[in-house]
């Protein structure tokens, strides 16, 4: 945790990853970094920063060194359509007019 000792010595506060939900969203969206002292604090200011014309319902902050991501030079391994996987291409049936969200 910073201290203010630490901020006089020049030393930066943690980085933020923000995500907030829309009030009509069904998924977070990531909208921006901040820096913050702790976890509290990080909600707070996102807050006040990303959900100033109250458009959001739910807000999550993740501290940016604890996010891990796959390598963009691996992307093949991830991300290679499997076209000998048929189950994985829903085009062989319909979706019922009840599900309108996906």
């Amino acid at each position: 945790m910073t201290t203010p000792t630490d901020i006089q010595a020049g030393t930066e506060w943690p980085l933020w990853e923000v995500f907030v939900r829309s009030k009509a969203g069904l998924d977070h969206k990531h909208c921006g970094s901040l820096h913050a002292a702790d976890p509290k604090m990080a909600i707070q200011m996102a807050r006040d920063v990303y959900t100033r014309r109250q458009e959001g319902s739910s807000v999550w902050v993740v501290r940016s060194d604890q996010i891990v991501a796959s390598d963009p030079g691996e992307k093949d391994i991830y991300f290679d359509p499997s076209e000998d996987k048929v189950y994985r291409h829903p085009t062989f049936y319909v979706l019922p007019k009840s599900v309108d969200h996906m």
